[in-house]
């Protein structure tokens, strides 16, 4: 990429790049502990099994960090909304389902230990000041092919 003078922030680089740059970062820092029942949950009611990628709690809270980013004042049921999906049931026509609760809360309450969010006054949550800082010293060394 080109040198850029100016500030990179999260929003300005694709969401795939980001989140696979902050799932490996989660996943390298030994302050965020993956919870035990993770390898036995769906991540929705959609789904018939359980992701089959090891690193899919990293990758969640990466999104999750990244969508109370763009979106101050989210909170778990925006989330679930956001993350699920088409169900299909068969002949009937698709219906939207939503995703876990239960994986987006504890999702957050990790990213709450991290500093990275923090409450916000009107409800959900919201980016600390240092947590703003990180992603978007993350967002640069993507955008500028560090990561």
């Amino acid at each position: 990429m080109a040198e850029t003078t100016g500030c990179i922030t999260v929003r300005d680089i694709p969401a795939a790049d980001f989140i696979a740059a902050y799932a490996e970062i989660l996943k390298n820092n030994d302050k965020f502990v993956v919870p035990k029942w993770a390898d036995l949950v769906k991540t929705s009611v959609k789904n018939e099994l359980a992701p089959y990628d090891p690193d899919w709690f990293f990758i969640r809270t990466a999104c999750v960090a990244r969508k109370i980013y763009l979106r101050e004042g989210t909170g778990v049921g925006a989330l679930k909304k956001r993350l699920g999906g088409a169900y299909r049931r068969g002949s009937q026509p698709k219906i939207h389902r939503d995703a876990s609760g239960g994986i987006i809360r504890y999702a957050m309450m990790t990213l709450d230990e991290l500093q990275i969010t923090e409450k916000c006054g009107k409800g959900g949550r919201k980016i600390s000041r240092t947590g703003q800082q990180t992603l978007d010293q993350v967002a640069r060394q993507v955008a500028l092919g560090e990561l």
